[in-house]
């Protein structure tokens, strides 16, 4: 009995591991949500020397908090495989307004009060529209 419960949670978790993000995610990136005109953004950031670990550390969780914004219609955090600790963010919001209010979350406020300890020169930011949409 306890080889089977054993069998059977090893295949539940191995289930868990091979389905892939999107199937589990029903939201997923939904390209019609996005309207032409869209608001985005490219940021970057870079940790201070033995702090890439920290900081990789301090903003994975922002992963699911922003993505569980429901104005928040894509976001993507990245990190350049050549240079561990630069870290790339892509986001989209439907309007400036919609982004501001994003930064003006209490989480995102926390992860920009860590940065002065962890990251060099605060973060870059490149604001952009997004020029096609879904429909």
């Amino acid at each position: 009995m306890r080889k089977t419960f054993t069998a059977l949670l090893a295949l539940a978790a191995f289930g868990a591991l091979a389905t892939p993000a999107l199937a589990r995610d029903p939201a997923g990136v939904r390209y019609s949500r996005i309207p032409a005109g869209a608001y985005s953004i490219v940021a970057e950031v870079q940790a201070k020397p033995g702090q890439e670990a920290a900081l990789r550390a301090a903003t994975l969780p922002l992963v699911q908090l922003v993505r569980s914004d429901p104005k928040n219609l894509v976001y993507f955090l990245q990190e350049d495989r050549a240079k561990p600790g630069h870290f790339i963010f892509y986001e989209v919001f439907a309007t400036v307004e919609d982004f501001e209010a994003h930064n003006a979350m209490p989480y995102v406020k926390d992860w920009f009060a860590k940065l002065p300890t962890l990251a060099e020169g605060g973060v870059q930011v490149m604001r952009m529209e997004v020029l096609g949409h879904g429909h």
